[in-house]
């Protein structure tokens, strides 16, 4: 080996412990988010947030979440930090985290850019494709040294996506109006990930070319566009109430063939991996508005 090789190897030998535990992800927003060592005091600022550091094996480093984080059961004992979209500020320091996990569509932004602004690493969250729920957990695996779990745990929902499109390919498609809340109602566009589901199980979101995120909708413009069937969450996760105003329209399809469906929303609205199982309700159901063809 030459001199200038045997130099170089023991001046990596010598950096190498120092950044050893220095770790570096891109967040959904494409910034880049960087650790010296795996977080262990890690606040969560939204239940589908939670969700996924649980599911990348990051469960025991969460200090503290947001109200309605709920899964897994051990979530429902962490100390509270305010609500998604009304965060208290004091009480996330108080945690003294060493990395905020962000949920960039629901957080206040700009409490988002005071987290930062103070120091505090922040990973902004927003999975916007089935596949990018995959790619969480490894990022957040990543970020909390528990890159074992975190991979495993994001082939096994590939797998599953993969089986999902190859069960449902093909199927006739059906004209679907996915309500997400009642007053006023709010409604999905194509780029939401709960589109992606809709599509895998043969569906065709009627509101899916409209510009926003979550557009906003009278009742004429759901009367118009006369869906085949109604998909609703509500409320509570078994709560259907907010079907029970679609009920009064005979002249829509979806209410005439008696295709008025409700999926649990904890398990289809967080994009977490739990969004399978809600993906596997939806296309029963969709199986259901074909049967009542």
């Amino acid at each position: 080996m030459a001199a200038g090789s045997f130099g170089a190897l023991v001046s990596l030998a010598a950096w190498a412990p120092v950044h050893a535990g220095e770790r570096c992800v891109e967040d959904d927003t494409g910034q880049e988010v960087c650790l010296e060592a795996p977080a262990q005091r890690v606040v969560a600022l939204s239940p589908g947030a939670t969700e996924l550091l649980f599911a990348a094996g990051a469960g025991d480093h969460v200090v503290a979440a947001v109200s309605h984080a709920d899964y897994p059961e051990e979530a429902a004992d962490l100390p509270r930090v305010g609500s998604y979209d009304r965060l208290d500020m004091e009480s996330i320091l108080a945690h003294e985290p060493d990395l905020v996990i962000g949920w960039t569509s629901g957080n206040s932004s700009s409490q988002l850019e005071r987290i930062e602004s103070l120091g505090v690493p922040l990973y902004r969250s927003d999975p916007r494709q089935l596949e990018e729920i995959a790619t969480s957990l490894e990022r957040l695996g990543a970020l909390a040294g528990s890159e074992e779990t975190a991979e495993a745990e994001a082939a096994r929902f590939r797998d599953a996506v993969t089986e999902l499109e190859a069960e449902y390919a093909g199927r006739d498609p059906v004209r679907v109006f996915y309500q997400i809340w009642p007053d006023p109602v709010m409604t999905i566009n194509d780029e939401q990930i709960i589109s992606e589901s809709i599509r895998i199980c043969g569906g065709e979101n009627v509101f899916g070319d409209l510009g926003s995120l979550t557009p906003r909708l009278d009742t004429e413009s759901v009367l118009e566009a006369d869906p085949e069937a109604i998909v609703a969450g509500g409320m509570g996760e078994a709560d259907d109430a907010w079907l029970d105003e679609w009920r009064r329209y005979d002249v829509l399809e979806a209410t005439a063939r008696d295709n008025l469906f409700f999926v649990q929303p904890s398990t289809i609205q967080r994009p977490t991996p739990r969004i399978l199982e809600g993906t596997r309700a939806l296309c029963d159901k969709l199986e259901q508005a074909r049967r009542n063809r």
